[in-house]
């Protein structure tokens, strides 16, 4: 493909003047492919990944971008602040309770990521981490994981170096090209609206775990 190609659409290099790019071709049939998809079948990216999904026992999630639409609002009093879904929280919570960690890695530091990180049972919060290499593989040290038992969810290129050493690299759907083309899955929905959640449901499934936590919610006579 020539250098000065135009890039279209999910980082694909634009075809002559009368015809798409391979790569067009084959976006446009993966979109056919998801459109005739009955609604509740899981996507091909879904099932592919559910034996690499079933080892992991950790989930180390970015912020900005992935728990957040990385949108970032600062207040009259020069205080940040944040948006988080509630159903990446529910999410977490239940992943937790199938025996997977969590943890958060963020370049940035912000107290209203300790609060919520705190509000979600996390402890594993490592902010203003620059390196996000070095900070990773302290982390499996500690725990005396492999790679391959670790899944990490980014959207820009801070999150390559970790995402190129994990067992599962998940891209939320708005991330950078690069990231996405490097990611073993990639999520149906945006950062900060529920593409955690959709990552948490994954593990959960390929770890056998889904009936039997549903069912404990289902029996919860709770309002």
């Amino acid at each position: 493909m020539s250098g000065s190609a135009e890039m279209g659409s999910g980082g694909c290099g634009a075809g002559g003047r009368d015809y798409p790019s391979d790569c067009q071709v084959t976006q446009g049939l993966r979109e056919r492919s998801e459109a005739r998809r009955p609604a509740g079948q899981r996507s091909y990216a879904w099932r592919a990944n559910l034996e690499r999904a079933a080892g992991i026992r950790l989930l180390l999630l970015d912020v900005d971008g992935v728990l957040t639409d990385s949108t970032i609002v600062y207040l009259p009093d020069g205080v940040e602040t944040k948006g988080f879904s509630t159903r990446d929280g529910l999410g977490i919570r239940l992943l937790q309770e199938a025996g997977v960690e969590v943890g958060i890695i963020t370049a940035r530091r912000s107290e209203v990521v300790q609060r919520r990180a705190a509000n979600l049972g996390i402890s594993r919060l490592y902010q203003g981490a620059g390196a996000k290499r070095e900070v990773y593989e302290q982390i499996i040290a500690e725990l005396d994981l492999m790679p391959e038992q670790v899944a990490y969810m980014g959207d820009d290129w801070l999150d390559l170096p970790v995402m190129t050493r994990v067992g599962l690299a998940a891209a939320v759907a708005d991330a950078a090209p690069e990231v996405r083309d490097i990611a073993h899955y990639v999520t149906a929905s945006p950062g900060g609206r529920g593409a955690v959640r959709e990552v948490c449901d994954l593990l959960i499934e390929a770890q056998g775990r889904h009936a039997e936590l549903l069912k404990r919610y289902l029996d919860n006579d709770e309002s």
